[in-house]
């Protein structure tokens, strides 16, 4: 397994209501197969650089995972078919050298 961050990109017609339900069921997704969700981070409503689908603003959210790459198929999956999900980006985490050594006693 690895760590991965994912940010998605959501359409700011949603209410608070409706991105809770999608984050959830995301979130949801990552762990149904194995994976583990490390933590979700709210960015809030942010202005786009450019227009995305003639949305000049959008509701980010991060989630930190563990998982194998069958979650990230069902995750790239889940954000390609939901219309809410106007962007996505999964990125592997690398760990520092000096956090993988274990020190010695």
């Amino acid at each position: 397994m690895a760590i991965y961050e994912s940010v998605l990109i959501i359409k700011p017609q949603l209410s608070d209501t409706e991105i809770n339900e999608l984050v959830e069921k995301t979130k949801k997704i990552i762990s149904g197969d194995g994976g583990e969700v490390l933590a979700e981070d709210r960015w809030g409503r942010r202005k786009l650089s450019t227009p995305i689908k003639a949305n000049r603003e959008g509701n980010y959210v991060q989630l930190k995972f563990n998982g194998t790459p069958s979650v990230l198929n069902k995750l790239d999956h889940h954000c390609k078919v939901t219309d809410s999900i106007m962007r996505n980006m999964t990125i592997r985490v690398e760990i520092p050298k000096d956090k993988k050594k274990k020190v010695k006693a």
